[in-house]
């Protein structure tokens, strides 16, 4: 699934990504260790795993969406 950067605290590495919706869903650290990102910024275009569905989605995997 593709999403774009919304927030991103590095001190956490945790923060925001928007779905093409618009619906915002947080990621914590470790799904950003597990992509092996160093650095986010706003605007980017991130690819995401995800698992649950509705409030319970949750994103397990963040990394750049490369072509």
């Amino acid at each position: 699934m593709q999403a774009t950067s919304y927030t991103y605290d590095p001190g956490t590495r945790s923060g925001q990504v928007l779905l093409d919706d618009g619906t915002p869903v947080p990621f914590d650290g470790p799904a950003f260790d597990a992509g092996g990102l160093r650095l986010l910024r706003p605007g980017q275009r991130v690819r995401i795993e995800t698992e649950g569905e509705g409030a319970e989605l949750r994103i397990t995997l963040i990394t750049l969406q490369t072509f």
